[in-house]
């Protein structure tokens, strides 16, 4: 209890989350009087660290950096004009087009809803959108970023879990598929109801120069997927090559990108890099010391006294993901829950790998629900509004993607059949 009481103590006195959950570690240590474990804490967070899958982690964030300041985000947009920019309602479509697209390059949702309000958010309202609709769509856009490869929560469920990375990229696949489906579904609904106005594509002079600019960023993230499917490659090898591709297309052919702007580059990809491996170490250490208690053994046996159904056990997990994730920011929601959730989830029976997508996508609704939500707080710098109307805006998205989480939490296969044919 009194380690409870301290971590969200330090999280309320605004202490950053890796030092809370250090603290809590260390106040469970004393509490428990396991002084053995306090002389091996260094040892223990080296330990966690010392995998090569968090290879992964740096590349895929440079990949990021590197496509925004080339400029090969507005690319895809550009091309995804040209497919749906024509239908009613037509921006709203780009949007969500474009969000998918740069999902599977980002691979970060509040990196994602950054880039996308500042691009779509002023165009949409400039062409008769509702400010909160344009928003709304923004944000559930930007939650596919965690789940279409190459995904940052993927691979730090895989280096947690100890999973194979590549079957957890592939495993979002579909239900990324799915969720894209569904936010669609979302907007045709939308224009029945409020109406939305008429589509129109933006000016393209050549639409063939527009069909190639964009699809030479868009094999990017084909190349990282087929890469890693054919066994050509591990996902931290793709990664490289994907930054590769990435800097020589703005470079050399778009010419938007230079070599004096790598260093900035390279300091905010180390600086968030040592943001997240913090967070790794200190879970890691947290967990360990909660595991030499018997924890998580007591939290399968609690667990399983209140169900026996798999089902009742996932909604469980999903309850609690969103409200922890109402507090803390959803890596380190990951980095905490699952080594004390996953003992019970395999004595259920469920797949690792379904597992990982379930907690990937219950982990996104926190992002955008009150009261830290960071994807609301970014839409909302960008366009001046309070939170209530902005969520308000964003619930009928959130409840499409809660039944999308319900299909695959009670159809596995949408998760598990494209890793089984690797």
């Amino acid at each position: 209890m009194l380690t409870l009481i301290l971590f969200f103590s330090a999280l309320l006195l605004g202490m950053p989350i890796f030092l809370a959950l250090l603290l809590a570690a260390l106040t469970l240590m004393y509490q428990l009087d396991y002084t053995i474990l306090m002389s091996s804490t260094t040892i223990q967070m080296f330990g966690s660290l010392n995998q090569s899958g968090l290879l992964a982690i740096p590349l895929f964030m440079l990949v990021g950096e590197l496509m925004n300041k080339g400029g090969l985000t507005k690319k895809l947009m550009a091309t995804a004009d040209i497919f749906v920019g024509g239908f009613k309602g037509g921006l709203a479509y780009v949007n969500l087009l474009t969000n998918a697209m740069a999902a599977s390059i980002l691979g970060s949702a509040t990196a994602q809803i950054s880039v996308m309000s500042q691009l779509m958010i002023p165009t949409m309202t400039e062409k008769g959108y509702s400010k909160p609709f344009s928003a709304a769509v923004t944000i559930a856009g930007g939650l596919l970023g965690p789940i279409i490869p190459p995904s940052m929560l993927m691979i730090i469920y895989g280096v947690v879990a100890y999973q194979p990375i590549s079957a957890l990229f592939i495993a979002g696949i579909l239900p990324g598929m799915l969720i894209i489906l569904s936010f669609a579904l979302v907007i045709i609904l939308t224009g029945w109801i409020k109406g939305l106005p008429a589509g129109e594509h933006m000016k393209h002079k050549n639409i063939r120069v527009d069909l190639i600019a964009g699809i030479l960023p868009g094999l990017i993230p084909v190349s990282v997927i087929i890469f890693i499917v054919t066994g050509v490659m591990t996902p931290t090898e793709a990664g490289a090559i994907a930054a590769i591709l990435s800097f020589l297309i703005s470079t050399c052919v778009y010419r938007t990108l230079s070599w004096t702007d790598l260093p900035a580059m390279f300091g905010a990809v180390a600086q968030n890099t040592a943001m997240i491996t913090g967070l790794i170490a200190a879970a890691s250490l947290l967990g360990w010391t909660l595991t030499f208690d018997g924890i998580p053994e007591q939290m399968v046996a609690f667990i399983v006294s209140l169900t026996d159904s798999k089902i009742v056990f996932l909604i469980l997990v999903y309850l609690l993901v969103i409200l922890l994730g109402m507090f803390l920011e959803s890596i380190s929601v990951m980095i905490v829950i699952v080594p004390i959730i996953l003992p019970a989830a395999i004595t259920y029976g469920i797949d690792p790998i379904h597992f990982g997508v379930i907690i990937s996508l219950a982990t996104l609704i926190g992002l955008v629900t009150p009261p830290v939500g960071p994807g609301l707080y970014i839409a909302m710098a960008a366009t001046q509004m309070n939170m209530g109307a902005l969520f308000r805006a964003v619930i009928p998205f959130l409840l499409a993607m809660m039944v999308c989480m319900m299909l695959i939490a009670f159809f596995p296969a949408l998760s598990l059949w494209l890793p089984s044919l690797m």
